[in-house]
């Protein structure tokens, strides 16, 4: 699902932007430029909504952009989310890939009792340089 909310970037005194989402009410997010803060923005607004549809809470309706109460020195601008790239990235459901390793390899591992998913699984997130968890 793809949605569209107006930000505000709120310029800092001592440098950067705080941005918030006047129709999400909860939380913000800052960064130093306006690129960094459009990338945060981008991923707030998206955990955000993701987190509504996943709870069963409606999401809020989109205000209009001359509606959002902004300073003079505000810049107000619209941030789009996808909510179903974060869906995939935090859905853990399992998929199954065939894969194929040479035969000798594939009986010292069961001799090993080897857990043949759990290994690939901890393999990528190493080469992905991921956090392993248990």
């Amino acid at each position: 699902m793809k949605y569209v909310y107006p930000a505000v970037f709120h310029p800092e005194p001592e440098g950067g932007f705080s941005v918030f989402f006047p129709d999400i009410g909860r939380g913000a997010t800052q960064g130093e430029t306006v690129a960094e803060c459009i990338e945060m923005a981008q991923d707030f607004l998206g955990l955000a909504l993701y987190r509504m549809e996943d709870g069963s809470q409606p999401l809020p309706a989109v205000s209009r952009m001359e509606d959002v109460d902004a300073e003079s020195a505000d810049i107000v601008t619209l941030i789009s989310a996808d909510t179903e790239t974060y869906r995939r990235y935090y859905e853990n459901r399992l998929i199954k890939k065939t894969l194929n390793i040479p035969s000798w390899l594939n009986e010292r591992a069961e001799a090993a009792n080897i857990n043949f998913s759990q290994t690939l699984q901890k393999a990528l997130r190493e080469e992905l340089q991921l956090v392993t968890t248990k």
